[in-house]
């Protein structure tokens, strides 16, 4: 049937994330990485659901770290595939789910990094004239946010001195403060944000919601201007939450702004701080 063909069943699959709510950083991404994996099937010529093996999905997996993918990507390009096959298999599509017993490559722990005062007052020295970049630094700097967060912000969730990140995939709606410097630098991009009907805060010079590879395109530029290129956005975060956790901020409360869903989660970060237990502050505090 038709409908089989891999192709045909991507933007049914796609249409079926939308409907379950997921972010549009993981929806683009989904995408992406099955429309990879069916140019790998076409290119050896299997283009039905229903012809994909447990061998072709391995193949693809083994061709990428060939490739000198890292194991972390190609682990979440697996996990895009298996997500697809899961649905393929409850809409009766596929008789059997061959991507079920595909093993993802082992992937290395590692310590998370984090900025230095000296270091994230060079980024923002050299990120000072874009006002645009600087209020997503001092956004993330302050707030811990995630970047597909600071992607998808709207106009109506930063009222006065608080912002809402707005439920989605598995995160629940939660409420975070904005301090005074965070404010202060999103106000000063507000004055000079160019004029659209987009909902979205972050918009390039024609109005588009901004795409998450170029805020963080954007963002290893001025680390590398400013001398820091071992780091990238993610680290920004980290930033956040090990500052807290040095200034003696309640580990609940970092919890809760950060979004982790376990307090574990958090408790990770606490000998990266060179910390033994909770703090008691129940305020953040200013980078």
């Amino acid at each position: 049937m038709q409908k089989d063909f891999l192709k045909n069943l991507l933007p049914q699959f796609v249409a079926n994330l939308e409907a379950k709510d997921r972010s549009r950083s993981t929806i683009l991404a989904y995408r992406a990485d099955i429309e990879q994996f069916i140019e790998y099937l076409t290119e050896h010529s299997v283009v039905l659901a229903s012809d994909v093996k447990r061998e072709d999905i391995e193949g693809f997996r083994d061709t990428l770290s060939n490739k000198k993918y890292t194991a972390k990507s190609v682990s979440r390009k697996l996990n895009a595939i298996k997500t697809f096959f899961r649905w393929l298999s409850q809409e009766g599509l596929v008789t059997s789910n061959t991507s079920e017993n595909v093993s993802h490559p082992k992937v290395q722990y590692m310590l998370p990094k984090f900025l230095s005062p000296m270091e994230y007052r060079a980024l923002r020295d050299v990120v000072r004239d874009d006002e645009r970049i600087a209020a997503i630094v001092e956004l993330i700097l302050q707030t811990g946010l995630r970047i597909s967060e600071v992607s998808n912000l709207k106009m109506t969730d930063i009222v006065n001195h608080e912002l809402t990140i707005r439920a989605y995939s598995t995160q629940p709606e939660r409420k975070v403060p904005l301090n005074d410097p965070a404010k202060e630098s999103f106000d000063r991009y507000m004055a000079i944000r160019p004029e659209t009907d987009s909902p979205f805060i972050f918009v390039s010079k024609n109005g588009k919601p901004l795409a998450i590879r170029n805020i963080r395109a954007a963002i290893d530029r001025y680390m590398q201007r400013a001398g820091i290129e071992r780091f990238s956005v993610n680290d920004l975060r980290t930033t956040f939450i090990v500052e807290n956790l040095k200034g003696g901020v309640d580990l609940i409360l970092i919890s809760q702004v950060s979004g982790h869903r376990r307090l574990s989660t958090t408790e990770r970060y606490l000998e990266l701080a060179g910390a033994t237990e909770s703090g008691k502050r129940q305020t953040l505090v200013e980078l």
